[in-house]
C-alpha cells in the first residue's frame, strides 16, 4: 500500500509526543504531565452561548471568513489588547484552531523550495507543515545561556537568499521563554535587510507572567510584513471548540482565504458563537487562569531549586523545560525510565527539535495536588539515579 502514498508524507516523522503517551495509557495510575491543554473547564458563559445557539437552530455554514459579530469582536481585542488594528471584513479569518491557521499562512505564500527559518525548541507542528507547502525548514537552535531567545545575530546568520519568511512563536511552547519589546526590536532591521515575511504565533499571548506581551506585528514597519496567529485554546480553555483566528493585511488574508474556503469552508458554528462571548466578556476569566498558571509556576520552579534540576525559568505560557543532561541519557530514554519507574510522564525535549534532546517538557496545565505528587515522585526518581551513578563499581 505504501506505492500509492505520497513520498513527502512518508518523510515525515510521526509526532515525538505520541509514543510515549501511548505507553503511559496503558500503565495504571500514571500521572501525566505532558499534554498542552488547560486543566480548566471552559467559562459557562461562553458554554451557555454555544449551548444557545444549538436551541436557536443556528445549525448552518457561517461566511468562510467567519461570522462578522466574531471578527468585529476579535478586531476589538486585538486593539485593546496589543494596540492592533485590523479590518474585520477582509482581514481577519476565524480558523479551525490555531494549527490551520499556520497551515493556510504557509500553504498560502511558500513556492517550491522556500526556506523558512524558526527558532527552536518549538511546536511539533512547524517542521511538517512547512514540508507539507514545499518549503525548506530552516531551524535555528536556541539555549538556556540566552534564555531561549532568537537575536538578530543568529537571525541573520540563517538567512540565505531563498529565505521568504521567519516563523516565530513567543510565548514560546516547550520552553516558556518570551520576547519583549526590546528583544522583538533588535529583530526588526534584519527582517526589513532581507524583506522577510513574518508568521508570528501567538497564541499563549494572554499567558505571560514578568509583562503584558507584545506583539511584533504592532513594531514600526512590521505590521504589512506579519501574519498573526491566536486562538482560543490556551487563553479560555476552549481546546475542544477547535477555533483559532488569523491576522493579516488583505493582500495576504485574501490568499489565505482561498486555501481556508476550498479546505474547510468554515470553522464550527456553535464554537463560533461561544467565542463572541469568550472576546466580549472573557478578559476576568483569563485574569483567573493566568493567576492559577502562575502560582503552579512558582511551585515548580521551587521544586526545582530543591532537587537541583536545572531550569530555564519561564515566564509564559505554561511549560518548564528542564535540563537532564546530567544524567548521561537522551530526553527519550530519561522519559521513558521515569514512566517506569515513577509513573510520571512528560514529554522528551527531542520532540520540539533535535536541540531539546538534553531537555524535558513538563506541563503546569494541571492542578497543584497532581503537581506535589508529580514532583515528588520526579525528585525520588532523580535522587535514585544520582545515587545510582556514583555508586562505586556502577557504570557512570
Amino acid at each position: 500500500m505504501r506505492d500509492f502514498i505520497n513520498d513527502k508524507i512518508k518523510r515525515i516523522k510521526p509526532s515525538g509526543i505520541r509514543r510515549l503517551f501511548d505507553i503511559a495509557s496503558e500503565i495504571p495510575d500514571v500521572i501525566s504531565l505532558g499534554v498542552g491543554e488547560p486543566d480548566f473547564e471552559t467559562p459557562w458563559h461562553i458554554r451557555e452561548e454555544g449551548i444557545y445557539s444549538l436551541h436557536k437552530g443556528r445549525t448552518f455554514y457561517t461566511s468562510n471568513s467567519g461570522l462578522l459579530e466574531l471578527r468585529s469582536e476579535i478586531a476589538a481585542f486585538m486593539s485593546r489588547k496589543y494596540g492592533l488594528n485590523y479590518d474585520p471584513k477582509n482581514e481577519i479569518i476565524v480558523t479551525v484552531g490555531g494549527s490551520e491557521a499556520i497551515d493556510i499562512a504557509l500553504r498560502a505564500v511558500l513556492d517550491p523550495g522556500d526556506e523558512v527559518v524558526y527558532p527552536e525548541p518549538c511546536f511539533v507542528s512547524y517542521e511538517p507543515c512547512i514540508l507539507l507547502s514545499d518549503g525548506v525548514p530552516v531551524p535555528i537552535e536556541l539555549y538556556p545561556g540566552t534564555e531561549f531567545r532568537l537575536t538578530p545575530e543568529q537571525l541573520e546568520a540563517a538567512v540565505t537568499p531563498r529565505t521568504k519568511a521567519l516563523l516565530i512563536s513567543y510565548p514560546n511552547n516547550p520552553t516558556g521563554a518570551v520576547m519583549d519589546r526590546r528583544d522583538l526590536e533588535k529583530l526588526v532591521p534584519v527582517i526589513l535587510k532581507h524583506d522577510l515575511l513574518v508568521i508570528s504565533d501567538e497564541i499563549y499571548s494572554e499567558l505571560s507572567y514578568k509583562e503584558r506581551h507584545v506583539s511584533i506585528a504592532s513594531l514600526p514597519g512590521m505590521r504589512e510584513r506579519t501574519i498573526v496567529i491566536n486562538g482560543f485554546s490556551k487563553s479560555f480553555a476552549m481546546t475542544g471548540w477547535r477555533l483559532g483566528f488569523v491576522c493579516a493585511p488583505e493582500g495576504i488574508a485574501e490568499y489565505m482565504l482561498k486555501v481556508h474556503q476550498f479546505g474547510i469552508m468554515s470553522a464550527p458554528t456553535m464554537s463560533q458563537y461561544a467565542a463572541v462571548s469568550a472576546m466580549r466578556s472573557g478578559d476576568k476569566d483569563i485574569d483567573i487562569m493566568r493567576e492559577s498558571y502562575n502560582q503552579r509556576r512558582r511551585f515548580l520552579m521551587e521544586c526545582f531549586r530543591e532537587i537541583r534540576l536545572p531550569c530555564f525559568e519561564p515566564y509564559g505560557a505554561f511549560y518548564a523545560f528542564p535540563d537532564i543532561s546530567e544524567f548521561g541519557m537522551d530526553s527519550e530514554n530519561f522519559c521513558e525510565e521515569l514512566l517506569k519507574a515513577e509513573k510520571v510522564a512528560v514529554v522528551p525535549g527531542s520532540a520540539f527539535g533535535a536541540c531539546g534532546s538534553r531537555h524535558v517538557r513538563i506541563s503546569y496545565a494541571y492542578s497543584i495536588e497532581e503537581l506535589k505528587e508529580a514532583m515528588s515522585r520526579i525528585a525520588r526518581f532523580v535522587k535514585e539515579r544520582r545515587r545510582t551513578r556514583r555508586s562505586p563499581g556502577r557504570a557512570v
